[in-house]
């Protein structure tokens, strides 16, 4: 199959945002091959997305910290989100030249308003690449989804098994380098109710 059929590596669009060839505004990511523009965000997102780190931010193992919106290296699924969050290896000077990989990723986390469908199907991205535990909070239903233990196996291999989905009142583990940090309540998660 030739690249052209199969899309962008992550090499290569790499070099497109170095050389300026995508415009500077933010509003593109590389998924399985084609650059998508990534999705205006309601009043709730951020609020949303700053609430979940802090809760993360208070359980994080020394070692470890949390990016907002940056890229995340998924180069066998031709690959780089730009997840909400994401729990890395590290501290930032480790990624002045690179990009976190699935090798330095703990936790991939996704907000959701409208977008539920595609962020579900980033779940074959994320777990097939490696990345150990992926979050959807959605916040429709007011709910945390939790993708973890990627298949070893095939025809599967890497793909996550059904999601666990928890309720606001409800509580799920942190686990950073495969061992429990701590619980968050995943009503922590969610913006107040109006």
């Amino acid at each position: 199959m030739s690249t052209a059929s199969r899309g962008l590596t992550v090499k290569q669009y790499d070099r497109m945002v170095e050389r300026g060839i995508l415009p500077e505004t933010n509003r593109f990511e590389l998924i399985e091959g084609r650059i998508v523009e990534k999705d205006v965000k309601n009043l709730a997102h951020p609020t949303a997305t700053r609430r979940t780190m802090r809760a993360i931010e208070r359980l994080l193992p020394p070692g470890w910290h949390v990016r907002k919106e940056d890229p995340v290296r998924i180069p066998n699924r031709r690959s780089e989100p730009e997840p909400d969050l994401a729990v890395v290896r590290g501290d930032d000077d480790a990624y002045e030249d690179r990009h976190p990989g699935p090798q330095d990723v703990a936790l991939v986390v996704e907000v959701t308003r409208s977008s539920v469908a595609k962020d579900r199907k980033l779940a074959r991205v994320y777990g097939r690449g490696g990345i150990p535990v992926y979050w959807i909070v959605n916040l429709p239903r007011r709910r945390l989804e939790v993708y973890s233990h990627p298949v070893p196996v095939a025809p599967i291999a890497g793909a996550y098994p059904p999601p666990t989905i928890l309720g606001e009142g409800e509580s799920v583990d942190l686990t950073i380098g495969g061992q429990v940090a701590g619980r968050i309540a995943v009503a922590d998660l969610l913006p107040r109710r109006p």
